[in-house]
């Protein structure tokens, strides 16, 4: 079978990574981008082949981003309307619409509620068959092509199967007791327009709170003042996950940092004005407990936060994160399954979700 994947930032990688390795033993797979951060380094990293479609630039506006769509989606469809894959699966909505113009089968996975998503979700979802996504997330008014599975987009590759964190790789870059670990992000995606976050007044605050009890280190998409440069970590990308999982505590305005922090039991604070709005990290706040979300309109609550989970024990996060994992599944194992038994795997789900739980 000839599989076409689809990427546009480094979660999608990660989604990906491990079921293209498996995937590529038996099958061809075509793999396109839209680059953005550091996606091609992560590629490369694993030696795959791909193609770029795209390049993501910082501070686009509409305009720029419906032109790189329209450009991207011409050169898929004039690169693939030859050699046609079997299947599309994707993040991307380029590839859902040659899927749908080569008249061939499309897996979309979705990790965000439309409500958050809405515009991508109104452009793409119509031309996908089956939308792939953890049962929490919100997909109507499309939820009739919507296969729910009992996982989040993190654990196709921070499930204990697919990850073990490595204490040798983390003393390589850091060897301090107790540490922190900040994330600023750019805020570019079309769905980040008046969006905020850590700002730098609060970021100052929450710095010179946290080098009282560790080192502090940042994570950044963005460029932030000189006076910050002394904390910037400096690790190959692939090590990030072996960083945080020994972390203390994690802050920053990143969904997709604090998503991983959970997967990881490491505790965390999401400072951003989508606290409260998005699913997946509802459900790990509110029923697994195991990140915290603070609107920047309450940022000066975020030391007495920083202070109280300071007091929970440091194992109650590995306690609540093993408590997740058992309601969850092995999403990798589940997704190459699907994919290699697609379209028949629909059926199969749609008879008997249990089914997804052969997969831990």
């Amino acid at each position: 079978m000839k599989i076409a994947f689809g990427l546009g930032h480094p979660a999608h990688f990660h989604l990906y990574k491990n079921a293209m390795q498996i995937l590529k033993k038996d099958h061809e797979i075509l793999i396109f981008i839209s680059d953005k951060d550091i996606l091609k380094k992560l590629l490369d990293s694993y030696n795959f082949q791909y193609s770029i479609i795209a390049q993501t630039k910082p501070n686009e506006g509409l305009y720029a981003k419906a032109k790189k769509l329209f450009f991207s989606t011409k050169r898929i469809y004039s690169e693939l309307k030859k050699n046609k894959p079997d299947l599309f699966v994707t993040c991307l909505s380029q590839l859902s619409w040659v899927s749908f113009l080569l008249n061939r089968k499309c897996i979309f996975n979705a990790e965000d509620d439309i409500t958050y998503t809405y515009l991508q979700g109104i452009i793409t979802y119509p031309f996908v068959n089956t939308i792939l996504s953890a049962k929490v997330v919100k997909t109507w008014p499309f939820s009739f092509k919507k296969i729910g599975y009992a996982g989040y987009h993190k654990l196709a590759y921070l499930h204990p199967n697919c990850f073990i964190p490595d204490e040798k790789i983390k003393n390589s870059y850091i060897n301090d007791k107790r540490y922190f670990i900040i994330r600023t992000v750019s805020q570019s995606a079309y769905h980040d327009i008046n969006a905020r976050g850590l700002d730098l007044a609060t970021l100052r605050v929450v710095i010179n709170y946290l080098n009282k009890l560790g080192k502090v280190y940042i994570s950044t998409e963005k460029i932030l003042p000189q006076e910050f440069e002394q904390y910037i970590l400096n690790i190959k990308e692939e090590h990030i996950h072996h960083i945080l999982y020994f972390a203390d505590l994690f802050i920053g305005d990143s969904q997709s940092m604090a998503v991983e922090c959970a997967m990881l039991g490491t505790p965390s604070i999401r400072i951003n004005n989508f606290a409260n709005k998005i699913s997946i990290i509802n459900e790990l706040e509110y029923r697994y407990h195991l990140t915290n979300s603070l609107s920047p309109k309450l940022k000066n609550k975020i030391i007495p936060l920083i202070q109280d989970i300071s007091n929970i024990e440091r194992d109650i996060y590995r306690i609540r994160r093993d408590e997740m994992l058992k309601d969850k599944i092995d999403v990798t194992a589940f997704l190459v399954w699907f994919i290699e038994n697609y379209p028949q795997s629909v059926r199969i789900m749609k008879e008997n979700p249990d089914y997804q739980y052969n997969f831990r």
